[in-house]
């Protein structure tokens, strides 16, 4: 049976302070209110991680995630962060190309490609993005997109790789757009996504992948996204800054 899965995506927000607190916020809000059996995965930024390690590393639901790593394992490549750096400091999953990445840095297939090579062999799960733009979605070109960077990327993978994978669909139109995707749109392209890994690797494989929901998800919209058949969770931005409201996001999983 797949996992239902809360991930709160921090992006480049709040000091130290700060999330030491949301931290505390959070793991009191669940522990005390939530009885389901979804897992909690925090995303905050680099310099967070390893302090956040220790806040989480009695509280068994929750989970830690890079938000990002470098295409190598190890080198002169100033800035970046590998694999087995993320992995020492605790953190077990890993976001791999994000709409953001891909816009505002360029990340191409074949990076994200080798970015989740170097997760899976440092023992990290990634949970590896698709999505469409405004233009591709108004043009009718939503299943050709998601299509192309899923075999582009997923599907040069093997099938006992492909079931360490979480997927994460964010309709890149409807985050901080002001526009919404409906639980039925979102869930149509949730089971295309579902239909298409079925196809390349077979049912069970389809079965058991994770498929989260990413965009704009809020503790209003997260119950009936989290109702379709398909959405096995979110992947949230801002809301997951606020304790009480990704709290309530965690507590609409079953």
């Amino acid at each position: 049976m797949r996992k239902k899965i809360a991930a709160g995506n921090w992006k480049m927000n709040l000091d130290l302070t700060q999330a030491q607190t949301l931290i505390s916020e959070l793991t009191q809000m669940i522990n005390d209110e939530y009885s389901g059996s979804a897992e909690v995965v925090l995303a905050p930024p680099f310099p967070f991680l390893y302090p956040a390690h220790h806040l989480l590393k009695n509280h068994s639901r929750f989970h830690l995630a890079a938000q990002n790593i470098y295409t190598k394992e190890s080198g002169a490549y100033t800035g970046e962060c590998s694999a087995q750096m993320i992995q020492s400091v605790g953190a077990s999953h890993c976001i791999i190309g994000h709409s953001e990445r891909r816009q505002y840095f360029g990340e191409s297939h074949d990076q994200l490609l080798a970015k989740i090579r170097l997760c899976l062999r440092f023992g990290i799960y990634p949970i590896y993005c698709v999505g469409e733009t405004l233009s591709a979605r108004e043009s009718g070109k939503t299943f050709e997109v998601i299509q192309q960077q899923t075999e582009q990327v997923l599907f040069l993978l093997t099938e006992d790789e492909v079931r360490k994978i979480i997927v994460a669909y964010e309709p890149v139109w409807a985050i901080g757009t002001g526009k919404t995707a409906t639980p039925q749109q979102a869930q149509e392209v949730h089971a295309f996504i579902r239909r298409i890994i079925s196809e390349k690797y077979g049912a069970s494989v389809a079965d058991e992948t994770s498929i989260l929901y990413g965009g704009s998800v809020t503790a209003s919209s997260a119950p009936e996204l989290f109702s379709q058949p398909d959405i096995d969770g979110g992947l949230v931005g801002g809301a997951s800054l606020k304790s009480r409201e990704f709290a309530e996001i965690v507590k609409a999983l079953p």
